[in-house]
């Protein structure tokens, strides 16, 4: 393998304008994250505030819209995502065509990220003092106002660096869309291995994922020590 590296780079990643599919397979990597990463922190935020919101309620609807939220929970933290990918594509949307099967991994994807994204919200918002919620009651502000204005901004700042680890996990969990012939970067590496029977395009996309995870994290740190500045 070594003995001739320069060249399996240029064949994998030159020759014949390969490093346009690869540039398309990060293309698509990264849209899958930020939309998965989106939707997964809407269905978390909306879970999490159910959940809060149950046990202090005496609503009937509260208290089916919790074990619905239980049910979510248990259900998606209880199965591989590979099988919940594969149950979408093949199961729920059948007719969807092949390409369109992007937003197909991305709802799979989003819906798995919400539920372990609810549990860190519901763990934020339940590290705020309580307190805070009767100060802000005492303000006049209803309980929906004060959990948006007051709450949440300081739970956000304290689930920072577990909801980053959620995005890393969730940008290397894409890889496995390659199974739904998504052309994802992975799948490109392995498109393109098989046509050259080499190992580069599998080391060349190990490089590419983890520069992209160390900017994410360079980015989360300078976003954490942003927000202790402004708490001091």
């Amino acid at each position: 393998m070594w003995n001739n590296f320069g060249k399996q780079l240029y064949d994998n990643i030159i020759a014949n304008d390969r490093w346009l599919m690869y540039l398309e397979g990060l293309g698509n990597t990264v849209i899958m994250t930020l939309c998965a990463a989106v939707i997964g922190i809407i269905i978390g935020m909306l879970v999490a505030i159910c959940k809060v919101n149950a046990k202090e309620s005496r609503n009937p609807l509260m208290k089916v819209l919790n074990v619905i939220c239980d049910i979510y929970l248990t259900v998606i933290r209880g199965t591989p995502m590979m099988v919940q990918l594969l149950i979408f594509a093949w199961v729920i949307f059948t007719s969807v065509p092949i390409s369109q099967l992007l937003w197909v991994g991305i709802l799979a994807f989003g819906i798995n990220s919400g539920a372990y994204a609810a549990e860190i919200i519901r763990s934020g918002i339940q590290a705020v003092n309580k307190g805070q919620m009767e100060a802000g009651r005492s303000l006049g502000m209803s309980k929906g106002l004060t959990m948006r204005k007051i709450i949440l901004p300081q739970a956000v700042k304290n689930i920072l660096p577990a909801l980053g680890n959620e995005a890393i996990t969730l940008l290397k969990e894409t890889s496995i869309s390659c199974y739904l012939a998504i052309t994802d970067i992975t799948y490109v590496a392995t498109m393109i291995r098989s046509r050259t029977f080499s190992p580069v395009p599998l080391l060349t996309i190990a490089v590419i994922y983890l520069a992209i995870v160390m900017l994410m994290t360079f980015g989360l740190r300078k976003l954490e020590r942003r927000l202790s500045k402004s708490e001091r």
